[in-house]
């Protein structure tokens, strides 16, 4: 890169370009679920349309089948008559009054602080964890300045760390791991490994990505067979994977334990503190993010030399 444009690659300018992506992701973390939800009731409603086969397949009467089906038509009326809800529409607003923020109260971290943590309608109070991803963002894309330098596929990093922390707070908001974030994270890590731009071999990331999909299968696999219950989702295994193909395979046991430890710490700090959601689980995404953060900010090197590998 021209030594002219490198301070747009410097840690200052990715810091502020972390907090604007933060508030990004505050949108993509809030409204992606959402909308996923919208489109899974709807397509329900769709394969609940026809009477005839719902009671065929489920063997109930048909008098049963017609109130589901008639039920099932208004719901897919009410979702037509939402209004529409996508990552950039509507504007972002207080959800408890609806207020629509100006431009000055969208300012990253510094809109919140301006605001008291308040909504400037209501008074409601608008949650800490919106500057925390903001700042945490903007921190992590400064830190990545300074460990790969001012060069184009420090930006590359960037996404990547991004896509960890959405994913990461969608799944302890939600449980879920969303496909339109796992696959395209695994398909970019593989891709980057190609083209020489991780810096991870090929044969490595794609390793990395079958070693981390299968291990953390044959654990669900191994545990629904002998105790009868699921211990993750199907998403932990797309994770696993997709960090695999980004840190090569010599990191997928590292991550691994280091999501275990602290997601253990974590678990039992809720358990003691009765603060465990219903159902008593703590999700898993957000540990395998974070323990994928530390390995690439610690290096392999210093990981592998603390395992005395």
């Amino acid at each position: 890169m021209s030594p002219e444009y490198e301070w747009l690659l410097s840690p200052w300018a990715l810091g502020v370009l972390g907090l604007c992506v933060g508030s990004f992701l505050n949108v993509v973390i809030h409204r992606l679920p959402l909308m996923m939800q919208r489109e899974w009731l709807g397509d329900a409603a769709m394969q609940l349309s026809d009477a005839d086969e719902l009671a065929k397949a489920v063997q109930m009467p048909k008098g049963e089948a017609d109130k589901l089906v008639s039920a099932a038509k208004g719901l897919a009326q009410r979702i037509e008559k939402l209004p529409a809800l996508t990552i950039a529409r509507p504007r972002s607003r207080c959800p408890h009054c609806g207020h629509q923020l100006g431009a000055g109260e969208n300012i990253p971290v510094i809109g919140w602080l301006k605001l008291g943590g308040k909504c400037a309608s209501c008074k409601a109070p608008i949650s800490k964890r919106y500057p925390i991803v903001e700042a945490l963002t903007g921190i992590a894309f400064a830190a990545l300045s300074w460990r790969f330098g001012a060069q184009p596929t420090t930006l590359l990093w960037c996404g990547f760390v991004a896509t960890l922390i959405a994913l990461a707070g969608i799944d302890w908001d939600t449980t879920l791991l969303p496909d339109s974030l796992n696959q395209p994270l695994l398909w970019a890590g593989l891709i980057a490994a190609l083209m020489g731009w991780s810096g991870v071999p090929l044969a490595a990331s794609v390793t990395g990505a079958l070693a981390g999909y299968l291990s953390l299968w044959t654990v669900y696999w191994v545990f629904k067979l002998a105790t009868g219950k699921e211990g993750m989702g199907y998403g932990d295994f797309k994770l696993l994977a997709a960090l695999g193909a980004w840190l090569g395979w010599q990191m997928v046991l590292p991550v691994v334990l280091l999501a275990s430890v602290i997601g253990a710490v974590v678990g039992i700090a809720m358990k003691l503190s009765a603060s465990l959601r219903e159902g008593r689980y703590v999700p898993f995404g957000p540990f395998l993010a974070g323990g994928g953060l530390f390995v690439l900010f610690a290096g392999p090197q210093m990981v592998l030399g603390w395992l005395g590998w």
